[in-house]
């Protein structure tokens, strides 16, 4: 029996994040303390308020059924007044907007509705993987990887981007670097994008988690010429119940919608409602009490680890979105990834994400002050 993997599947890279726990699963089995800043996983608990909703309506016999690959009306609704009390955009439910398992799905299927063989995908560079690797080889299309840069504030720049693409990728607040933009910003990127044909597909994961003062846009502020997914995982600490959203122009929903309906039967009902319970904490385009408390725990690791790194003589900027810290570590990503596992720290190497960021490391601030503490003290040891 030949067992050979497909084409595609020979070309797709190990993914990034499964690497790494590969290598941190063998120090932990040699009995090395791992402190471990690699994954984008919350440690923060989900609300108390969207736990005993999900308490209570996974009681209910309804709500453990099937849902539907566009998720319930319900929470659909409560997205919609959600949007429009956090950006004064006026979407409608049932044509406008998606129930996703997560927006990372919702990234890779909506390539898979609009892509055809042999066209082409911007991806930046460093950029998360889907956008560069799944998208484009299960589409057997080209990826056009386009250099995002320190100079230019890690934006992606237009002009550096081929004309021609059937689909293009941005991601702010920015998955490795903690870049942020503004709405002129993306105003260009949308402007650019109609003007070429080409789909605007638009990552805003981290819209709230958001420091100094700074609040994120939505693409559809610009305009509904996009699609924009976001996600319950990092705003309430929700990544393990793999609930999100895609939001934009009806013919974009509509095709994603059609390809989820092939592929997966919904978000479970009685976390679709956990979720509701989360979006009405939302009064205005201000942070609600609960997520504001989060970001100063985030804010207080961030300076931690950011100052700590300065001290050993890194040029490291103090990120304004995210909850990752990125620098230039001045020698290779693998070079300085393997050196912190030595000392049973874990980070993500830069290169992961992109060959223009070889050299960069990402720190995601996923442990507690003390413990970060005593793991930038490991570090000054060593590096």
């Amino acid at each position: 029996m030949n067992y050979e993997a497909s084409e595609r599947l020979q070309k797709l890279p190990p993914y990034l994040f499964v690497r790494l726990e590969q290598m941190t699963a063998k120090k932990r089995a040699e009995g090395v303390d791992i402190i471990d800043f690699g994954i984008g996983d919350p440690d923060l608990a989900t609300p108390d308020a969207i736990v005993k909703t999900l308490q209570e309506e996974v009681a209910k016999p309804e709500n453990q059924k099937y849902s539907s690959s566009q998720g319930e009306k319900c929470l659909r609704q409560a997205i919609a007044d959600w949007y429009a009390v956090r950006f004064g955009v006026e979407v409608d439910p049932d044509t406008e907007v998606c129930v996703t398992l997560g927006s990372k799905e919702a990234i890779f299927n909506i390539s898979q509705a609009f892509v055809n063989c042999g066209e082409t995908i911007i991806a930046p560079s460093p950029g998360y993987p889907v956008y560069s690797a799944a998208s484009p080889i299960f589409n057997e299309a080209k990826c056009a990887s386009v250099p995002l840069r320190a100079e230019k504030d890690w934006l992606l720049d237009v002009d550096d981007c081929p004309k021609g693409a059937r689909m293009l990728y941005a991601n702010y607040p920015n998955n490795p670097t903690g870049a942020t933009c503004d709405l002129d910003y993306l105003k260009k990127l949308q402007d650019w994008c109609r003007d070429n044909n080409t789909i605007f597909c638009y990552d805003n994961a981290y819209s709230e988690m958001c420091f100094d003062g700074y609040l994120a846009p939505s693409a559809l502020e610009a305009g509904m010429d996009c699609i924009e997914f976001g996600s319950f995982s990092k705003t309430f600490n929700m990544t393990g119940y793999r609930l999100g959203y895609a939001v934009g122009n009806k013919d974009l929903i509509a095709g994603l919608k059609k390809c989820k309906g092939q592929i997966d039967s919904g978000a479970p009902v009685f976390v679709q409602k956990a979720g509701i319970t989360g979006l009405k904490m939302y009064t205005g385009r201000k942070l609600p009490e609960v997520i504001e408390n989060n970001m100063k725990i985030y804010a207080e690791r961030r300076n931690t680890l950011v100052n700590g790194f300065r001290e050993m003589g890194f040029d490291v900027r103090m990120p304004r979105g995210t909850f990752y810290v990125w620098f230039d570590t001045g020698m290779t990503s693998l070079e300085f990834t393997e050196k912190c596992l030595e000392a049973g720290v874990v980070c993500t190497p830069g290169s992961g994400f992109g060959a223009s960021a070889e050299g960069y490391v990402r720190f995601a601030i996923t442990q507690p002050v003390e413990r970060t503490k005593e793991a930038l003290a490991r570090l000054k040891e060593i590096l």
